[in-house]
């Protein structure tokens, strides 16, 4: 599902923000992008969006804008400065030749020259705009998943505005092509001038039509079609997860509409199965989204 959301907060020495944004994807898949210096705030962070959020292509991006103060002056890592200086006693150790760094290269090694505020300090503010970032960018899933909620409903509904006059009407298009077909045999029997006695021949050709039928009849289809729409309801107004569910009842959705295509015997049962195929396959898109 898409879904998105941006907060910014005051704190020590600027501000920090987080932007959480998605777009669909049937599983989670979640990046970051974390400035060096708050790198310590990203398992915290993962944490946070897995327990909220089980499906998307999810990024969230984390921002720090200092701010600068009057009275406040850089300070130097001690701890970053002897380990710069630790590793160029053994680069010189193992290259005499190497030139020393300078003060002024020192001081651009990353970490060594810091805000007078550590990254220890922001993470809580980085968690907060967090925690507020993410109950938007739920809500605005949750907005999304009722627009597609009332897609699904419509979907369904058009399903079963096809299969209910079917099912009514399933006998009698069945008992409709059998007299068809007995018909169009009688008249060939009829020509043919079999030896067979004619009656004795149409009680065959009644039996084999009969069982030909019911290898035809696509009342069982048909209840399928509706028992899937009914468990589509209730998986939408049972609310989240749903996306697996969905996904499944999808194909089987579509399994029902091909037998209902390939055991079609009227012109109406081919309609229909187009038409169902139409629109399940509306509906595998957008499941998709759903999670």
């Amino acid at each position: 599902m898409t879904g998105y959301a941006q907060v910014a907060r005051e704190a020590p020495g600027g501000q920090v923000s987080v932007e959480i944004r998605s777009v669909n994807s049937r599983f989670l898949d979640l990046s970051f992008r974390v400035p060096d210096e708050l790198r310590t705030v990203e398992p915290a962070l993962r944490e946070l969006i897995t327990g909220a959020v089980g499906r998307g292509k999810v990024e969230c991006r984390v921002g720090f804008r200092s701010v600068s103060r009057g009275d406040a002056a850089p300070q130097l890592d001690s701890r970053a400065l002897g380990q710069v200086a630790e590793l160029a006693r053994q680069v010189v150790q193992a290259l005499p030749q190497a030139t020393p760094p300078t003060v002024g290269e020192v001081l651009r090694w990353p970490g060594v020259l810091g805000e007078p505020d550590s990254a220890e300090a922001l993470a809580p503010e980085v968690l907060a705009a967090a925690h507020q970032a993410l109950d938007e960018f739920v809500a605005s899933r949750v907005r999304e998943g009722e627009k597609l909620a009332t897609f699904l409903h419509d979907r369904a509904a058009a399903i079963c505005a096809i299969v209910e006059p079917l099912k009514a009407r399933s006998p009698e298009l069945l008992a409709a092509w059998q007299a068809r077909l007995v018909e169009r045999l009688r008249g060939a029997l009829v020509q043919a001038d079999a030896p067979v006695p004619l009656e004795e021949t149409m009680a065959r050709v009644r039996q084999e039509v009969t069982a030909y039928g019911l290898r035809i009849d696509v009342a069982e289809e048909l209840s399928r079609l509706q028992a899937h729409v009914d468990e589509l309801r209730r998986v939408l107004d049972a609310g989240s997860p749903a996306g697996k569910r969905l996904d499944f009842l999808m194909q089987e959705f579509n399994r029902e509409a091909n037998t209902l295509g390939s055991k079609a015997s009227a012109i109406d049962l081919t309609g229909a199965a187009i038409e169902l195929k139409v629109l399940i396959e509306q509906m595998r898109e957008q499941v998709q989204n759903v999670e």
